[in-house]
């Protein structure tokens, strides 16, 4: 496996596969509502930014972020197993960060599993703190943190 990944926007034809990674490495245990159709829209939404990150041509990670007047909301975020620890999540952090400061926005929000510890000490290391906890966020199931970055102070 080549230790190179390329980053770039998701086209048409990832929608499938960043829904089964969102499935299978985020949803899991909850229904599946990151379908194909649902991240479809947001590759062509105006609105969305859908980034991936190949290694030897396949899928190795995926990012999904909405950007909205004010603020960013990175929905999924999500890197295959074995491309793990290598960087992919920072690199797509760091792209969706440009992305939104060229939109004008200075603060990314995100929700995650409040059990998942892993995804929690990653986004600290990446600037986010948590704002609250939101009991039965995942389909009154789990408990979500939400958390946030600033990413700068608004000109004024």
């Amino acid at each position: 496996m080549s230790e190179l990944a390329t980053l770039g926007l998701a086209r048409h034809d990832d929608a499938v596969a960043i829904a089964e990674m969102s499935r299978d490495l985020i949803e899991h245990g909850l229904a599946w509502s990151w379908t194909p159709s649902r991240v479809l829209r947001s590759i062509r939404g105006a609105d969305s930014s859908v980034v991936i990150a190949r290694r030897d041509g396949a899928l190795a990670a995926f990012a999904i972020m909405y950007v909205g007047a004010d603020t960013a909301h990175l929905n999924l975020l999500a890197v295959a197993a074995e491309h793990r620890r290598c960087g992919l999540g920072r690199r797509l952090i760091e792209w969706l960060t440009s992305t939104a400061i060229e939109a004008g926005v200075f603060r990314i929000d995100l929700e995650l599993r409040a059990s998942n510890a892993g995804a929690r000490a990653f986004y600290e290391h990446m600037g986010f703190q948590v704002r609250d906890t939101v009991a039965g966020y995942y389909q009154n199931r789990e408990a979500a943190l939400r958390m946030t970055r600033r990413l700068g102070v608004v000109p004024g």
